[in-house]
């Protein structure tokens, strides 16, 4: 009886094929990974942000009395610039009801603060904004690569999302902001989803004159996942 097999010729081929079928299918592979890391992380900080100030609520009362969060550094009785205001901030407010592997100054001259959370991601807070990065090696990354100016404005939608909170004025551009937790950034928003993906300042579109700060509240429109039509590229 005659034994059949492949030919060496045969193997090469078919290795080639699944070479090629590799190539194509890993970026997209690892594209919906990073896709599942941000809305998993996006939806985890803003549950844990928004119940550790509920929780300190009930030791410092209703959050439109506390302190104002502001930029900027305290000062000695002689002018020098001491801590931060926002880490002081910070370390009142909401440390005590966090699990973070540290907060700290981040040496930058505008006084921001960070805090890095457990599953690798990190928030930077200064004046009520609150820039979130699903990946602390991005953040490191970028404010390396920008000269200690923290973040690429490009990445905005895609490495990091704006979060803001504010929740002391009661102003018609704030909102959606006022009395509120942390939210996603919608400052002068006018409540539509046009206004999310098209705004030519803030808009979730590759071309704005600032940043990609309504990308955040796109998503949560979508229940935190990220829309199938989303503009940006992971």
């Amino acid at each position: 009886m005659k034994k059949f097999g492949f030919t060496l010729a045969e193997v090469l081929i078919t290795l080639g094929i699944i070479g090629v079928v590799a190539a194509l299918t890993m970026p997209v592979l690892v594209a919906n990974h990073r896709k599942k890391v941000v809305e998993t992380r996006l939806a985890k900080f803003y549950s844990t942000m928004n119940q550790a100030i509920q929780r300190a609520e009930a030791d410092y009362g209703d959050k439109t009395n506390w302190d104002i969060l502001e930029s900027g550094f305290n000062e000695d009785a002689d002018g020098n610039q001491t801590t931060p205001k926002s880490l002081e901030w910070f370390n009142k407010y909401l440390k005590p009801y966090l699990n973070l592997t540290k907060a700290e100054y981040d040496g930058n001259s505008t006084g921001k603060m960070l805090a890095y959370f457990p599953d690798g991601s990190l928030a930077f807070i200064s004046q009520g904004s609150i820039i979130f990065y699903p990946q602390a090696k991005d953040y490191e990354k970028e404010d390396k690569e920008n000269g200690g100016f923290n973040r690429n404005q490009k990445t905005c939608g895609t490495k990091y999302f704006t979060f803001y909170f504010y929740p002391w004025s009661n102003a018609a551009n704030n909102k959606y902001h006022y009395n509120k937790g942390v939210e996603p950034y919608m400052y002068n928003w006018d409540g539509t989803e046009e206004m999310l993906r098209n705004n030519n300042s803030l808009g979730c579109k590759e071309d704005v004159s600032i940043e990609r700060a309504y990308c955040t509240a796109l998503i949560q429109m979508n229940g935190w996942k990220i829309p199938k039509d989303y503009p940006l590229r992971f």
